[in-house]
């Protein structure tokens, strides 16, 4: 199941693969931290000899969301059935799974997070009737950004010539059609990625050979990631600019193949807006079966 899927109505939460919110056994009152600021670790240091400060970045700390007042109801007794769903979606993982939230008609928003605690009062009347109030779950989100559901992408290969205009005709102009058709355009080996959001989104970009000396060049910052490695035909490089990874095929780390004009892969992040992008190889590296994959989120704060 994709993140978000049951996800239909204002007010739905999903969380894995249970969705809270309207028409569902579990409704909810209040949500905290989902549209706050994080907290935010200062660079900032104060002069020593001056007044003010030396200003510093502020990077983000992990975000806490609260779902408070939460309300099961249920046929009189199956409180237990509905509340160990409950359990089982909001499970202590040692990995993040997808947390959906869709507070309006606008579009929903993601974020990766683990349950850190869960609370659900127990008293025999409530289950009896099938009514329990006052439950409340709190998550938190490593990676305190969150992000569109629908992930976008975009593929280029290297630059290639247009085939051109093909001259050789029979004469008389009976054999000239119009419009006059130019041949297939040539690839430029250029992509643009919108990120409709307000916060840097990291992207996975994916690049397969045959290729050699494989690069991304971000036009607007002129930041690029470049590999010095031959690529055959079935070969594919994975790069994970937020997790700073360069794997071979899935399993090996080529991460020390980073030429010395590469920027760190967790730098490279695509900006609010419109970014123009464009994949270079070595010279003489032209097969036009090397691509590049751009997989990304548009990211909000």
């Amino acid at each position: 199941m994709a993140p978000g899927d049951l996800v239909t109505l204002p007010g739905h939460v999903q969380v894995g693969e249970l969705l809270l919110g309207p028409r569902t056994a579990y409704g909810w009152q209040s949500l905290t931290g989902w549209e706050d600021t994080p907290g935010y670790d200062s660079g900032t240091v104060n002069r020593s000899d001056a007044h003010g400060a030396y200003l510093g970045r502020l990077l983000a700390q992990p975000r806490t969301i609260t779902l408070d007042g939460v309300v099961i109801r249920t046929e009189p007794g199956r409180m237990g059935t509905a509340v160990r769903a409950l359990s089982a979606a909001t499970a202590l993982r040692d990995d993040e799974q997808p947390l959906v939230i869709r507070l309006d008609d606008s579009p929903p928003l993601l974020s990766w997070v683990r349950c850190i605690r869960r609370a659900v009062p127990v008293g025999t009347g409530g289950y009896a009737v099938g009514v329990v109030t006052g439950a409340a779950m709190q998550f938190e989100a490593t990676d305190p950004r969150r992000y569109g559901v629908v992930e976008q992408q975009a593929t280029a290969h290297l630059p290639a010539p247009e085939a051109g205009l093909d001259w050789h005709l029979d004469p008389g102009p009976e054999h000239l059609a119009y419009p006059m058709m130019f041949g297939t355009p040539g690839s430029t080996g250029a992509l643009l990625a919108l990120n409709t959001g307000d916060a840097p989104s990291h992207p996975v970009v994916t690049v397969r050979g045959p290729v050699s000396l494989p690069s991304v060049t971000n036009l607007a910052t002129g930041e690029a990631i470049e590999y010095d490695i031959d690529l055959a035909a079935d070969d594919e490089l994975l790069v994970d600019t937020r997790e700073g990874t360069v794997t071979l095929n899935g399993t090996a780390s080529r991460l020390y193949t980073a030429t010395a004009r590469s920027a760190p892969e967790q730098l490279f992040a695509l900006a609010p807006g419109a970014s123009s992008l464009v994949f270079r190889a070595a010279p003489g590296s032209t097969d036009p079966r090397a691509s590049v994959s751009l997989r990304w989120r548009s990211a909000y704060w």
